[in-house]
């Protein structure tokens, strides 16, 4: 069963866009259109603000917690067109700004830490920017220009793949590692991309959506040959799409909701699938062994209520 654990205060002065846990679940990040990420302390059952940050000038759409492994880096993004890493030491401070973009940026994304310090930047105006540490202070970038058109609202990683197999399970010694990333966008496509010599280039596009695709989620079944990814649209539609080789991909609706879905999320395991809508719903989704797509649990968001549909058991974990 689901249920709610606690509820945070943020005392954000506008309206929440995003929140984060960091990969250990003991600090929170939340962004919000009074221009500021504010980072809370919830161990031992409470919460406490420990720092807000300052620096952007317009709504903050997302953040995105680094791996561990770096240390505790922040990375956030804006209506203002910038893109801030934070970094804590002694105190929260800004480390890097990237202000390329000629528009909103919408969607910020870590790589893999397999693949190093990565950031994946998805904008208004149809550009998508992978950052790149490059020790101390340096930053490099790339840019897909027209990525997609009007302007790209949702990127994401591929978890770990290696050039000899479609499998993440492969040692990094038996293989390179291929990078890719998949998009979603205001020209109603899932476009897959893939780093080859250097550059990035389309590898896949995705048709299925008839409106602005508004996020995407890629996760790859633990335990099982297949890469998944799902997406939802202003069409109200979330698809599941899947393959065994990165080549051939295969569509499935998992449903037509009764307003526009804003955000799918992948559970750790990638076997449960949450979607966020206008509904002001939170649904919990798991495939069965026919294949079939069943939801097992919803939340409406604000008052805390669950009720259980279509129940597979008595958890999903």
């Amino acid at each position: 069963m689901v249920s709610l654990v606690t509820s945070v205060d943020t005392a954000h002065e506008d309206v929440i866009h995003d929140a984060e846990l960091d990969f250990n679940g003991i600090r929170l990040a939340t962004c919000s259109s009074d221009h500021t990420v504010k980072i809370h302390d919830l161990r031992s059952g409470t919460q406490r603000l420990i720092a807000e940050l300052k620096g952007h000038d317009g709504p903050v759409w997302q953040v995105a917690w680094s791996h561990q492994k770096f240390g505790n880096l922040l990375a956030s993004c804006s209506y203002d067109r910038k893109v801030i890493i934070w970094k804590e030491t002694a105190q929260w401070a800004k480390i890097y700004e990237y202000s390329v973009h000629e528009s909103s940026v919408n969607s910020i994304r870590w790589a893999p830490y397999e693949y190093g310090l990565i950031l994946a930047c998805g904008s208004s105006d149809g550009a998508i920017s992978i950052l790149t540490h490059a020790g101390g202070t340096n930053w490099e970038f790339k840019k897909i220009a027209n990525a997609h058109t009007i302007g790209c609202n949702a990127v994401t990683w591929c978890p770990v793949t290696y050039a000899s197999s479609s499998s993440s399970d492969l040692p990094a010694s038996r293989s390179a590692l291929v990078k890719r990333i998949v998009s979603g966008g205001c020209d109603n496509l899932v476009k897959i991309w893939r780093e080859d010599d250097d550059r990035w280039v389309e590898e896949t596009k995705l048709e299925g959506h008839s409106d602005w695709v508004r996020d995407v989620a890629w996760t790859k079944y633990i335990g099982h040959p297949r890469t998944v990814i799902a997406s939802c649209s202003q069409d109200r539609r979330v698809i599941i799409w899947s393959s065994d080789n990165f080549v051939s991909w295969s569509a499935l609706v998992l449903k037509t909701f009764d307003d526009v879905v804003w955000s799918v999320s992948w559970s750790i395991t990638g076997h449960v699938l949450a979607v966020s809508g206008g509904d002001n719903k939170v649904t919990l989704w798991k495939e069965n062994e026919d294949g079939r797509w069943n939801c097992i649990n919803d939340l409406l968001r604000g008052d805390g209520s669950l009720s259980k549909s279509e129940s597979m058991g008595p958890s999903f974990l």
